[in-house]
């Protein structure tokens, strides 16, 4: 079995020419203190000494933002079209980065006129570039364009690094939104174009397949007349792009007995084809056909489907002239890709197919089909998700759930998207149980781990958001050389985050630190004690779904809520642990309660009935916990109402009374006194039913202040809810050291205006300008859960405090930024969280607020995105 032998080909350090940037239209700003650049940088999180910065302005950020930081790390150039001051670096201005990078690479290609083979289509591309480019390497100088940059962006960059003697250049070319090739294609002319496939990809953007493969065929239809389209023969929406161009066709096929050459359109080439395909966990093996001859053929690539990169590669250089017989000897030189089926060894004997890079409905069909082709003693897929896929996410979700189900011992699912891969009407309970869904990636690893045995073969694969690399490096063993065979595992990745909201206010949700906090609390306890997590109110506003999942495999052993709707939607994403509804669940309920397996807080006989008479009609058992109440004076049996409350359950049919328990009122107080009475209290409760035989087997009175202060108050159950996120009961009993906040709120800068002095702000004008200000408004209101009166004191911007100015709107705030300097649109704001030296807390929130750290997270509506 072969390891991946690197990630990246080495290339020649690019040189980037100031002079060639000021004939692209720059203009210098300032004194000249470099005049070549080692690389372009995009993002300040990665740049390296000597290159060129590039101030990009995106949809979710701009680079001039970024500038400072850019140079912090040694960047000796700045491209962009706002100039920063007070910085000695070479500064270029244009109007638009963008348009200048474009320019600047076309000229660059055209000055070194190398033979242009482009490659495009909706899966396979860099594979099959990669392949066109070892097997063109007969020829001479080979330019290959660096990783997946094929965008009107990512290809300018990687056209750094192209070198006058290198006769050949073979640029992928990718498209996500309409237009993009038709100019791709005129920046950078092909004389040879090659197309893999087309499949859904990129959906938020282009509709369907038909749209998609509109888009890609207009790299066919920008061939000359004496160019080459090399087509995938197989695929229908790639032949009908035959006749959309004046250039010759050349045919490829692994399905040549389908092929009717008869009806392609005419081709000076014959067919080129492949049958007899083998896959090893070594490679893949065919028989090549070509012109009446066969030649057996190995390429280093695992999986069916990998062929197609190997017939289009040779058929490229069998148009640039390169006889098949020696195209055929270069496939075994092409080098393994880190994260696209990669085989490496695995703990404890077992294999890991790492195809982690990325994920789309036909890329990760393609891999089910190559687990299935290859021999294991048990399959497992884990599967993180596809995304970019619009509306149709949950459907290609559920149908490769399927198709996973059926070829795999075990789908291990990791995330909230990627449960939808978890069939909705399994056709068994057997393919059901095959399914296990993780809320993380740690969780999945501490799940999988354990597991493996020798010939487990295990295929890890999800959109690169999921970074599914880092399951693959858990489930290595010591000896493999991580950084060197999996993808993004330079140090700059550690800080990148893929995932992005869907609105510029957003949660970040670390469900690591609630992992910590609930071990933590598991540590206090004791093992002997069940943990019931609270999750009501969207588990404190941190997303109760994906809080559920982690706690279940960190200790947790119930589950409560404070609604039957919040039970439901639980129950409906699959959480099949205990759960009890802790408040009022009314006699209309109480049938649905049933129906979703909920356990019930009880108190009332009228209630109770209504729960027998349920239990008959449905055939069913309620499991109840009587709630006792002790002093709260809120819900609950009296006192002296318990023992005889109890009795009646017992004579009801269908009723399982499975806990009791009471809630105390001053456990967070620092005067012990009345939580000890209430303790007292509940004491004889349980004395009485004891003696009378009624006692159930849960008793629990341990909220999460009580768990740190009253060890006495364990009983047989704890239900913690704030500590699990990180956040102190109050001020008198904090969490213990060690526990961490697992939210930050955060949001951006929308705009910037400068006002004078006297300026009034907002809605009454209650605020004006104490001298002239800049005022920034940030897309955060009332609506969000952001308090209007009284409200938030300041906001952290660039590391510092910026004062709220003037009434918060529904969805919008003003804040004071006058200040603060290097502050843009786009610049990230802090509202809980830390940012630079300072930070703001829950707690403190909470205090200018006149509340509690409770509502301030809770308070926290769903219209802002939580990530995880």
């Amino acid at each position: 079995m072969l390891c991946c032998l690197s990630y990246e080909a080495c290339y020649n350090p690019p040189m980037i020419e100031l002079d060639e940037l000021l004939q692209a239209g720059g203009t210098l700003c300032g004194p000249v203190f470099e005049h070549t650049f080692a690389d372009w940088c995009y993002d300040s999180r990665l740049a390296e000494p000597g290159q060129c910065f590039v101030a990009l302005r995106t949809e979710r950020r701009d680079g001039h933002a970024f500038i400072r930081d850019a140079l912090a790390r040694g960047c000796t150039g700045v491209l962009c079209s706002q100039p920063e001051a007070g910085v000695a670096v070479t500064m270029i201005q244009v109007a638009d980065v963008r348009a200048t990078l474009q320019r600047w690479a076309s000229s660059r290609l055209q000055r070194y006129a190398p033979h242009v083979i482009g490659v495009t289509g909706s899966v396979g591309k860099t594979s099959t570039k990669r392949a066109i480019a070892t097997v063109l390497g007969a020829l001479g100088p080979v330019f290959s364009s660096r990783r997946s940059f094929n965008s009107l962006l990512g290809l300018p960059l990687t056209l750094a690094h192209l070198l006058p003697e290198q006769r050949w250049a073979v640029l992928e070319m990718g498209v996500d939104r309409f237009g993009e090739m038709e100019r791709l294609a005129s920046l950078f002319p092909p004389h040879i174009a090659a197309v893999t496939n087309v499949a859904p990809t990129h959906l938020h953007y282009l509709r369907d397949e038909a749209h998609i493969a509109q888009e890609k065929c207009k790299l066919v239809a920008a061939l000359p007349p004496d160019g080459y389209a090399v087509l995938n023969a197989d695929d229908p929406l790639v032949r009908a792009m035959a006749e959309q161009t004046a250039a010759s066709i050349f045919w490829y096929s692994c399905a040549p007995e389908l092929v009717d050459e008869c009806k392609l359109p005419r081709s000076p080439f014959p067919i080129l084809s492949a049958t007899n395909i083998t896959v090893t966990l070594d490679g893949t093996c065919f028989d090549l056909h070509y012109d009446a001859a066969v030649y057996p053929a190995t390429v280093p690539f695992v999986g069916e489907h990998t062929v197609y990169a190997a017939l289009a590669a040779i058929a490229v250089a069998l148009c640039c002239g390169l006889p098949c017989a020696q195209a055929v000897a270069r496939l075994p030189l092409i080098e393994r890709q880190a994260g696209r089926l990669n085989p490496l060894p695995g703990l404890h004997g077992s294999t890991i197919i790492d195809d982690s890079y990325n994920a789309s409905p036909r890329s990760v069909e393609a891999a089910l089909r190559t687990l299935a082709a290859l021999p294991a003693r048990r399959r497992i897929a884990v599967l993180g998700p596809m995304l970019e896929l619009g509306e149709q996410s949950t459907h290609w979700h559920q149908a490769l759930g399927v198709t996973a189900a059926s070829v795999c011992d075990l789908v291990l699912t990791v995330g909230d998207l990627a449960a939808q891969f978890v069939p909705p009407h399994p056709n068994s309970v057997q393919s059901l149980s095959r399914f296990n869904i993780q809320a993380t990636n740690a969780d999945a690893l501490a799940f999988l781990r354990p597991q493996l045995g020798p010939g487990d073969l295990v295929l890890v694969k999800g959109s690169a958001a999921a970074r599914m690399e880092q399951i693959v490096a858990g489930l290595l063993p010591p000896t493999v050389n991580v950084p060197a065979v999996l993808v993004r595992q330079e140090a700059a990745w550690e800080k990148v985050r893929v995932a992005e909201a869907d609105r510029p206010t957003w949660l970040e949700i670390d469900l690591g630190a609630i992992a910590h906090n609930a071990e933590q609390l598991r540590h206090i306890v004791g093992a002997e004690r069940k943990i019931m997590a609270v999750l009501k109110a969207d588990a404190y506003g941190h997303g109760a779904l994906p809080v559920a999942r982690t706690v279940l495999q960190h200790g947790a052993t119930h589950l409560a809520v404070a609604t039957l709707g919040e039970a439901m939607a639980l129950r409906n994403a699959g959480i099949g642990a205990p759960l009890l509804i802790l408040g009022y669940t009314p006699p209309w309920q109480v049938r649905d309660a049933l129906r979703y397996n909920v356990e019930l807080a009880l108190w009332d006989a009228h209630v109770a009935r209504e729960i027998s008479i349920a239990t008959e009609e449905l055939q069913r058992t309620s499991r109840v916990h009587v709630k006792v109440d002790t002093g709260m004076a809120r819900l609950g049996l009296a006192l002296d109402e318990a023992p005889a409350f109890l009795h009646f359950l017992h004579d009801l049919p269908g009723i399982d009374v499975v806990g009791i328990f009471t809630h105390l009122a001053t456990a967070d107080s620092a005067d012990p006194h009345f939580a000890q009475i209430q303790l007292r209290r509940f004491d004889a409760v349980l004395q009485d039913i004891t003696a009378a035989g009624l006692r159930p087997p849960l008793v629990h009175a341990a909220n999460s202040a009580t768990i740190l202060r009253y060890p006495q108050a364990y009983y047989d159950l704890v239900r913690p809810g704030i500590c699990l996120y990180g956040l102190s009961p109050s001020n008198e009993t904090p969490c213990p050291a060690g526990f961490r906040p697992a939210l930050q709120f955060k949001t951006e800068i929308a705009q910037i205006k400068t006002l004078p002095a006297g300026a009034p702000v907002s809605y009454g004008a209650t605020w004006q300008a104490p001298r002239p200000s800049t005022i920034a408004t940030i897309p955060i209101g009332y609506a969000d859960g952001f308090r209007r009166s009284p409200a938030w004191q300041a906001v952290l911007v660039n590391g510092r405090r910026a004062p709220i100015t003037g009434r918060v709107c529904m969805d919008y705030t003003m804040i004071d930024i006058t200040n603060i300097p290097g502050v843009r649109v786009g610049t990230e704001v802090v509202l809980i969280g830390p940012q630079g030296t300072d930070c703001i807390t829950a707690e403190e929130v909470a205090g200018w607020l006149g509340t509690i750290n409770y509502e301030v997270v809770a308070a926290i509506l769903p219209r802002v995105p939580r990530l995880v």
